[in-house]
């Protein structure tokens, strides 16, 4: 689809969230520039122009808006609470309390709201699972209930078996049998994402806004009988470097593990959507001839529409037949973002 000023004018006017990052709108009667979403009153087309970045924008003249605010990621965890998070992977027996916020810099309730959005729990709870994972991990691996309570930070025994209860359902002892999925949010050029990980390998890898993340989430606490905690995992690290690398146009290929969850179809697709190069595109139906079903268009879009490991699973390499880019989960726009990054050729 070309992008004429009339489709961004209009997408702009309904406020369409699948823009957001694709175009910036300028406003030559106030001098300032927006996001497509941006809620202020919208100008007449004759004083609008549009631009594919904000550096255009703010070279041309253009002020950033004070509404919608288009130099922000509305979703990026503010840097203050990533060192937060840092700390606290680096220090899991941490208790901050209000007081030691404040000495960090951090407005307590600012802190309270931003964990009750983006993590369903105040930060005081937050740092209570994150204590509860890391004692979870230590009882998996045949350290002493009271050595696991202690070193993770509870101060009496009861306490952590009163905690540990009521997120497991089970006490410390039985733990062994009980399983963990970890979770962290990581920071990537396009927004936030969301990552998930087991003892295997991840098993998700979402941006933190993509509206079917809830649902993926439920699909797998249920398929491995899980918890899934806020916490540290040996594959978190590796997938931050790697996307880190990929972002900087420095690596093409990912070598974290995955641990897949799907149907053997899913997974099939899954595996094929792998073997798309980078910087190449595929039609679904070259991926349903690939499978030898040329019939299956539509299964394979679906499999590909479920994909749950977003880039290292690379979906947004596949496109319509007649070239243009199609549905995807994070945005078309940062489908297109994708591509351009790995300068891929569009048939």
């Amino acid at each position: 689809m070309d992008l004429t000023e009339e489709i961004m004018y209009r997408a702009s006017f309904n406020k369409d969230v699948s823009f957001e990052g694709v175009f910036w709108m300028g406003v030559k009667t106030t001098g300032i520039f927006c996001r497509p979403t941006c809620t202020a009153r919208k100008p007449k087309f004759e004083n609008v122009e549009f631009f594919s970045n904000t550096k255009d924008a703010i070279l041309k003249g253009y002020r950033p808006c004070k509404i919608c605010k288009p130099l922000e990621n509305p979703n990026e965890t503010p840097k203050l609470i990533q060192m937060l998070l840092q700390e606290l992977s680096d220090y899991p027996a941490l208790k901050l309390k209000d007081y030691d916020l404040i000495k960090r810099g951090l407005e307590p309730v600012t802190v309270r709201r931003w964990f009750l959005k983006h993590h369903g729990m105040t930060f005081h709870a937050f740092q209570r699972m994150f204590k509860i994972n890391t004692a979870f991990k230590k009882l998996q691996q045949g350290e002493p209930v009271i050595n696991a309570a202690f070193d993770s930070g509870y101060e009496s025994l009861s306490g952590f078996t009163e905690s540990f209860k009521s997120i497991f359902g089970t006490s410390p002892k039985k733990t062994v049998m009980e399983k963990l999925i970890d979770l962290k949010r990581i920071e990537t050029p396009l927004g936030t994402m969301i990552a998930c990980a087991d003892e295997k390998g991840i098993c998700l890898l979402e941006f933190s806004d993509r509206k079917a993340l809830p649902k993926e989430l439920e699909q797998i606490s249920k398929h491995f009988k899980a918890n899934i905690i806020q916490g540290e995992n040996e594959h978190f690290t590796v997938l931050e470097k790697e996307l880190n690398e990929y972002f900087k146009g420095e690596r093409k290929i990912f070598t974290v593990p995955l641990s897949l969850v799907g149907s053997e179809f899913q997974k099939n697709v899954w595996n094929i959507l792998q073997e798309i190069p980078y910087g190449t595109t595929r039609s679904y139906q070259q991926q349903a001839e690939i499978l030898g079903n040329p019939k299956s268009i539509r299964a394979v879009a679906n499999a590909n529409g479920l994909n749950k490991i977003s880039i290292i699973i690379p979906c947004h390499r596949v496109i319509g037949s007649d070239g243009n880019l199609t549905g995807y989960g994070g945005g078309i726009w940062r489908k297109q973002k994708l591509l351009e990054l790995e300068k891929a050729i569009l048939f």
